[in-house]
This record gives C-alpha cells, sequence and structure tokens, in this order.
C-alpha cells in the first residue's frame, strides 16, 4: 500500500517539476537503487534501451543487469541538455559512473549519457551509453 501512495505522489509532483528535474528525480531514484520508486516517474510500457543494445521494459532490467557488473554504482551528473519539440522534450543526462566493479575494484570517470524522452511529465523513452565495456577490455588486457 505504500509504494502505491509513493506513487500517486510522485506523479502528482511530477506535474510541477520541469521535464529535467523528472529525469533528474528518475536517476536519483534509480540510484538508491528503488526500481519500483524510479518507475513511477516513467509511462507504463516505456522501453529502455541499455548498453549492449538490451531492452528492458521496467527499471528493475537495468537494477538487475547492474547487480551482475558492479557491486554499486552511481551517477555523478554533471549536466542536463534539454531540447524542447512538439509535443515532447528530449533530456540528456551527461556524466560520470563512480563505484565498484563486482571483484571489489574502485573505479571513477566512467562517462555515461542517458537520453531521455519526455511527454506530459512522464519518461516515454531512455537510452543508455557508458564506457564500462571499454574499461572492461582494458582490464583484461584487451586494447580498446
Amino acid at each position: 500500500m505504500s509504494v502505491t501512495v509513493k506513487s500517486a505522489a510522485v506523479k502528482s509532483e511530477t506535474k510541477t517539476r520541469s521535464d529535467a528535474e523528472i529525469v533528474e528525480a528518475y536517476l536519483t531514484a534509480s540510484m538508491v537503487p528503488d526500481p519500483d520508486g524510479a518507475a513511477a516517474y516513467m509511462k507504463p510500457g516505456t522501453v529502455i534501451t541499455f548498453t549492449g543494445g538490451r531492452e528492458f521494459d521496467h527499471p528493475r532490467g537495468p537494477t538487475g543487469f547492474n547487480a551482475r557488473r558492479y557491486r554499486w554504482v552511481k551517477k555523478k551528473m554533471d549536466r542536463f541538455d534539454v531540447c524542447p519539440g512538439a509535443g515532447e522534450t528530449v533530456v540528456y543526462s551527461i556524466g560520470t559512473l563512480y563505484g565498484e566493479w563486482i571483484d571489489g575494484t574502485p573505479f571513477e570517470g566512467n562517462r555515461y549519457v542517458d537520453r531521455f524522452v519526455v511527454q506530459d511529465g512522464q519518461i516515454v523513452k531512455m537510452d543508455v551509453w557508458n564506457d564500462s565495456a571499454e574499461r572492461i577490455l582494458v582490464q583484461r588486457g584487451i586494447e580498446a
């Protein structure tokens, strides 16, 4: 019941937030990690295209994937680029990842770009890119 109340509260908050603030709130919830809280900022059925072209239909997908790659991971959100369009806004979150790989090795400065499409106060599409695969190759002695 508390999830329903929280989701309803989050949805009412999105009406007063800018599109960039909606994206920031989504990312903040996803880093807890609280995939169900993050989902409150998304329209049901939203496709999340993650690194490597993996597609998920709920924030639980990336959270589960990240749990196999990292002990923990967070985003240092450096900036949001906002591109208003007809009936939608594209918001880019640009920054770096930091945390620990699954083997416990710490990392920082791992570049990322997340692209969101926001319509009527809800995220309707998300695309994710970062340098993690490049860094894993280098760790394994493969020049990337």
